[in-house]
């Protein structure tokens, strides 16, 4: 059934702490939690949270996050494509988009992006969609980590290789506009080739006719 949610959780052991992965987790229970201050990457903490809150509520949103003790300190999220992006026109009810994951600065070496993707995929219901990721380099904390755009992309595409998402070509003018963004997808075993068929069509619309 399409939109089904069965929580899962998980520890993971962090410099003698234990820490614990969930999801996917309501509105209500990101309420309850503490967000942590060095997660910015997209908004202010507080404004992120928010956000968190209302795609968790939507039937097809999914957050899966990592808890250290009653703090959210890393999460990702599946949500269907934002209407004005190009992957929306597919209208598919069984298409979700890994549209945000981030993890705070003092948690990186525990490895909780992969972790997560990992953890999101054990969920069997995930085998009824089909999940593209689209990567931007200009999206990518360069500076932060001090890695050049190639490296950032070999360690974002192992990353997203640990949740089952592999690079797939595409004709869509963002993706085209710099050779290391790059579209990911993973398509779940019980997606029907029609639906693949009709992503397939989103992926290339700009085919020549001759």
């Amino acid at each position: 059934m399409i939109h089904k949610k069965t929580y899962y959780s998980r520890e993971l052991n962090f410099e003698g702490r234990t820490l614990h992965m969930e999801g996917p987790i309501s509105g209500r229970k990101i309420h309850e939690y503490d967000f942590h201050e060095g997660l910015v990457a997209f908004r202010p903490p507080e404004e992120q949270k928010k956000a968190l809150i209302g795609i968790a509520d939507l039937p097809e949103g999914r957050i899966n996050a990592v808890i250290d003790e009653n703090t959210i300190v890393g999460y990702v999220t599946f949500v269907h494509p934002d209407p004005l992006e190009r992957w929306s026109e597919a209208n598919m009810e069984n298409l979700l988009e890994l549209g945000a994951i981030e993890v705070a600065d003092e948690y990186r070496g525990a490895k909780l992006g992969t972790n997560l993707l990992e953890f999101s995929m054990l969920d069997n219901a995930m085998e009824d969609y089909l999940i593209i990721t689209t990567e931007y380099y200009w999206h990518w904390d360069l500076k932060g980590s001090g890695l050049s755009v190639w490296e950032y992309r070999k360690v974002m595409e192992k990353m997203m290789n640990a949740g089952g998402l592999e690079w797939m070509a595409t004709d869509d003018p963002e993706i085209s506009s710099h050779p290391a963004n790059c579209l990911m997808v993973r398509i779940g075993e019980r997606v029907d080739n029609d639906s693949i068929q009709q992503f397939d069509t989103v992926r290339f619309s700009n085919r020549f006719m001759y």
